[in-house]
């Protein structure tokens, strides 16, 4: 059986017209679960929401009594082409062979309940596009292509050498970014990955833990080159996300114009408060940090990186805290690497012990739709939102072990109206 064969099934079998009846609706908005709803899906898309719905004739009705009918998952970063903890590794590879480890990457997020991810650095529009049209299974992919960095910066892999490497893999799948210096060429790289079709923009904005020549404390960019490369997104009508963890960092990238801040780890009070006045949203990652911290040696993740970990790793909770306190919107973002994808859904398990399940689940829906330019879209159950739908024995209100463990407790999940799995 050929792997198109394998999945036709799924590309067939359509929702033209479902009725599911008796789940408890989980509300994000009001973070309730509303009972005696019927939902209509249609073409791909919740036709309605309510009780006595009018259906078409020859609609399927599916009983799902007991069960917490909520909207799918939004992860706001990741790397699904993030197959070694050495990204530097990862970069070198062949094409085809990044794209092949990338798909079990994409499959499990999928079966884990997540139907719409942001990718923060390599994923390109092609892998985007076969996810769209059924080509291979994975969630929905708002790519950002290749993540800007300068010179030593996060996405600077080279090592330290009397001569440096031209950096030729520059633009092979599996790097998740660019070296890019200057104004006028951070104006022509935003426009070439915009060209490419990237639906966000990424920039290092300051140092990393995965990059070998780049301490947490450095800068990214000047400030003309960051106002440079928001002036081009915002041309393109869209926005850029920047890598960032100190205070410094993290205000002067906003100061520039940035819409969303990734990771964070280390912002203060008065940065966070000026993130909220702005209008800033954050993405903090907590579990990639467990994940590189347990696991990153084992699997190669190189001696430089490993020595950075306990500088961020922290102080990540405490700016969870942080920010919520200061009014900042955030958004859920995993960050993994290589072995430990499979962490993913710990995110939420993570901040809900800050800051309670339903603040969590509103992260993971409606402000990452937001984040994405998709509300009323995705992550809520509403009329008109896209049909992206998760089926849950339990309700994850009270208990949000109902969402990890692989989404063993997920009975059902359906992405544009197809289901992807249904075990009811």
């Amino acid at each position: 059986m050929s792997n198109f064969e394998a999945i036709a099934p799924t590309l067939t079998n359509l929702m033209t017209s479902l009725l599911i009846e008796n789940s408890r609706v989980l509300d994000v908005h009001a973070l309730t679960l509303r009972t005696g709803l019927s939902v209509l899906v249609q073409d791909g898309r919740i036709a309605a929401v309510g009780t006595d719905l009018q259906v078409p004739e020859g609609t399927t009705t599916l009983d799902a009594k007991g069960m917490t009918l909520m909207p799918g998952l939004i992860d706001c970063h990741v790397h699904v082409v993030a197959s070694s903890f050495n990204l530097g590794a990862v970069a070198k590879m062949p094409n085809v062979f990044t794209m092949m480890r990338s798909l079990p990457i994409m499959k499990g997020m999928l079966e884990r309940g997540f139907t719409t991810v942001r990718d923060a650095g390599g994923a390109d529009w092609s892998l985007a596009e076969a996810v769209r049209t059924g080509l291979v299974q994975g969630p929905r992919i708002f790519p950002a292509g290749k993540a800007l960095s300068q010179t030593g910066g996060h996405a600077d892999f080279r090592q330290r050498n009397d001569d440096l490497d031209v950096c030729s893999c520059a633009y092979k799948l599996g790097n998740i970014g660019r070296v890019v210096d200057g104004v006028d060429a951070c104006r022509l790289a935003v426009r070439e990955e915009i060209l490419k079709g990237a639906t966000q923009i990424k920039v290092m904005a300051s140092g990393g833990v995965a990059s070998p020549n780049d301490p947490i404390g450095n800068l990214g960019y000047s400030e003309a080159e960051l106002h440079a490369i928001v002036e081009e997104a915002s041309n393109a009508n869209t926005y850029v996300m920047a890598h960032a963890y100190t205070p410094r960092a993290i205000a002067r990238a906003v100061r520039c114009g940035v819409r969303t801040i990734e990771h964070g780890n280390l912002v203060d009070v008065p940065t966070a408060e000026f993130m909220a006045e702005m209008g800033a949203f954050m993405v903090p990652t907590l579990i990639t940090y467990e994940g590189l911290a347990n696991e990153g040696e084992r699997y190669g993740l190189p001696a430089v990186s490993i020595a950075k970990i306990d500088s961020v790793r922290g102080q990540g909770k405490q700016a969870i805290e942080i920010l919520a306190k200061a009014g900042v919107k955030m958004g859920l973002g995993s960050d993994l690497l290589a072995e430990t994808h499979y962490l993913q859904s710990d995110e939420l398990r993570l901040r809900a012990e800050i800051l309670g399940n339903g603040p969590v689940l509103q992260q993971a829906t409606l402000i990452g739709a937001e984040i994405l330019g998709q509300q009323g879209q995705l992550g809520e159950v509403t009329a008109g939102a896209i049909a992206d739908i998760l089926l849950v024995d339990g309700n994850p209100l009270t208990d949000i072990t109902c969402l990890l463990n692989q989404g063993e407790r997920i009975r059902a999940i359906a992405k544009d109206g197809v289901w992807v799995k249904n075990t009811l």
